[in-house]
């Protein structure tokens, strides 16, 4: 069983879910009730395992079906070049929508991380009002309510790059506030900057033991130079990424492939994952290792988010990453027990391999696999791009080609180092090494998008893209009903 903070958030996620509900809640009665353990809304925030417990619900949301699952891997991989839908021709025909361009305001996708990020942010907020009422020591609240900041940082970071302006709520609601006007994209980021900043004056530089897992100092300074980078800020974005690079806390792993395996959890390679254990009982992991899986006998997976064609011919000559990240029909299972059978039903298949899992408890819905979100080679890839739009190419290649050397291991004849110091031409560099290091992680649509690329790439590919829209999610329409108005669409939709 995985030592990690995770298993106290699954103790306690039953009793978190009902203090949403209180916090929602305007009936008395139902107030009134005592469910386990004697806990109300009146008595709730009293202690410091009440302070952690609040925390925890926050994190305990990263596991969501709506953050991190089904919609999640639909608007950032199968969106992108890097993969199509997957699976069988006529399952999801949301994702389709997706992957063709051809969706609208009542694609299920938008709705699913609209409503599932800001309960991210609500869960956060119920927590950083609350914790500091309760008489306990002073590190600690600062510290949960800095691993707060940082979470809500991380849900506003993802809302923003997909719907652009959107409502800005760092406080709970009263019913009659729920409608809230957009607000500019230039505020939301200027809170995500003063909620990590708060972060790294707080967090520690590591956590272990039950706490493993939790945000720190260095994952609030990756994610705050991945905000800078994606603002173009590239002197800002630059100090944060060298600061995580001087401070000597992480490595890369020797062998790139081990880094998506049960070992490489939270190894030196790992800033910031989402937490995950598969118990007899489920309810402690996630869907996103199912849903990407070898659908058919063996793994039982659903088969969605195949590796794209143009992906696969984009790595040079030899890259182990491509068989690192790519399970095809025929080759054995990553642990030995089967080979994967060809599905009739699904055209030319092939598998996310960096999402694949054996065997575990609680079937194949409570998916033990970490979700990787920040590592180490991304910070090295955000230095050397951020030193090259600042013109200072020698040290933008050392970390370049740090990422370059692990991925080559021992080999002297694939993935030479880069010697290229034309900036223009460097930069083009990084960015196809951010695509084959990152690949099937979730970052492509997001880098598309700030690199500019996004139109061009898309329609290379033959998909439906439009200049001027579709950088853009359009706002859920069940959103903009309920505003009454308030919330206006993205151009375009």
């Amino acid at each position: 069983m995985k030592n990690s903070f995770f298993y106290n958030i699954f103790k306690v996620s039953h009793i978190v879910m009902l203090i949403c509900l209180f916090s929602i809640s305007c009936k008395k009665d139902f107030l009134e009730k005592k469910p386990l353990g004697q806990l109300t809304s009146d008595n709730f925030f009293e202690t410091a395992d009440h302070a952690v417990w609040a925390t925890n619900a926050a994190y305990e949301q990263l596991r969501n079906w709506d953050v991190h699952v089904f919609s999640f891997i639909g608007l950032t991989d199968i969106i992108s070049d890097d993969t199509d839908k997957g699976s069988t021709p006529s399952d999801a025909n949301f994702l389709t929508e997706l992957d063709n361009f051809t969706f609208d305001a009542g694609n299920i996708s938008v709705g699913a991380v609209w409503t599932g990020y800001y309960q991210g942010i609500y869960r956060a907020n119920i927590a950083l009002e609350n914790i500091p009422t309760i008489e306990m020591g002073e590190a600690l609240q600062t510290r949960l309510l800095s691993e707060c900041r940082f979470l809500r940082a991380y849900y506003y970071f993802n809302l923003v790059r997909w719907f652009g302006d959107i409502p800005l709520i760092t406080k709970t609601l009263d019913r009659a506030d729920f409608s809230q006007p957009r607000t500019s994209k230039t505020e939301v980021y200027a809170q995500i900057i003063q909620d990590l900043e708060n972060a790294i004056d707080v967090l520690p530089t590591q956590f272990s033991g039950v706490d493993k897992g939790r945000a720190t100092k260095g994952a609030a300074q990756g994610l705050l130079s991945k905000v800078y980078l994606t603002l173009g800020d590239f002197t800002n974005s630059s100090e944060q990424a060298l600061a995580v690079i001087a401070a000597q806390k992480y490595a890369l792993l020797p062998s790139y492939a081990q880094i998506f395996t049960a070992a490489g959890e939270n190894s030196s390679e790992s800033l910031f994952e989402v937490q995950t254990a598969a118990f007899e009982t489920g309810g402690g992991g996630t869907q996103y290792n199912e849903v990407q899986g070898v659908r058919g006998n063996p793994n039982l997976g659903w088969g969605f988010n195949r590796p794209s064609d143009d992906l696969v011919g984009d790595y040079e000559r030899g890259d182990p990453r491509r068989e690192a990240t790519i399970l095809y029909v025929g080759e054995v299972l990553p642990d030995g027990s089967a080979l994967v059978a060809d599905n009739p039903n699904i055209f030319n298949e092939r598998y996310n391999q960096k999402a694949w899992v054996p065997t575990h408890e609680g079937g194949n819905g409570n998916g033990p696999g970490n979700i990787r979100l920040l590592r180490y080679a991304d910070v090295l890839l955000i230095a050397a791009e951020a030193l090259n739009e600042l013109g200072e190419t020698t040290d933008a290649l050392l970390y370049l080609n740090l990422v370059r050397a692990r991925a080559r291991g021992q080999s002297t004849s694939i993935l030479p180092d880069i010697t290229v110091t034309n900036k223009e031409e460097l930069r083009t560099i990084i960015w196809h090494e951010r695509r084959v290091e990152f690949a099937l992680e979730q970052q492509r649509w997001f880098d598309l998008v700030r690199q500019g690329k996004a139109a061009s790439v898309m329609q290379a590919v033959g998909k439906n893209f439009e200049i001027g829209k579709h950088e853009l999610l359009p706002l859920p329409q069940t959103e903009i009903d309920l505003s009454g108005g308030l919330l206006e669409q993205n151009a375009g939709y």
